[in-house]
């Protein structure tokens, strides 16, 4: 979902509240590695259920997070620890591609893409555990940052190993 569109779903149907019906809108689009690094499973739980009756997108990008900490974690870093730094979240992009219930076990597929000196891409897919229907894709971009300095920071080294 575009911020600031007037959305509904599907998705297909969105476009900006300026923009004339018949006239094409860019979408985002999230093209995904042949293969991920790292796979987590967590199941929508039913905070996560907006008035829909599905996934919230609010929600979707908290279970990005816990699968992000669990990949960090499986490494032995966190957020706030990486190689003595910390990370930050500098954008995220979201393609939906089918709903998600209360109860759905969900898939996480994470890995990095688009290294900079301060940061790089994290790619998620999402599917649905049990029928392997594609749920979501999204990018969420991160910047390494000293929070005793308040300053952005190089990739540590040992980030930029673990994932290059």
């Amino acid at each position: 979902m575009v911020a600031g569109a007037g959305c509904v779903w599907p998705v297909g149907l969105c476009r900006p509240f300026d923009t004339p019906v018949g006239v094409a809108v860019a979408r985002v689009r999230i093209e995904l590695p042949q293969s991920f690094r790292f796979t987590t499973e967590i199941q929508v739980r039913i905070n996560d259920v907006n008035y829909g009756g599905h996934l919230g997108n609010d929600s979707l990008l908290s279970i990005l997070q816990e699968a992000r900490v669990r990949m960090l974690k499986d490494r032995g870093w966190s957020e706030l620890n990486v190689g003595g730094v910390g990370l930050i979240m500098s954008d995220a992009a979201v393609m939906y591609r089918s709903e998600a219930f209360h109860g759905d076990m969900l898939r996480i597929d994470l890995d990095t893409a688009d290294f900079s000196s301060t940061g790089c891409d994290l790619l998620y897919r999402v599917t649905n555990a049990s029928t392997g229907k594609e749920v979501a894709r999204a990018k969420t971009g991160i910047t390494f940052f000293d929070y005793s300095t308040r300053k952005v920071v190089p990739v540590p080294a040992v980030f930029r190993e673990a994932f290059s």
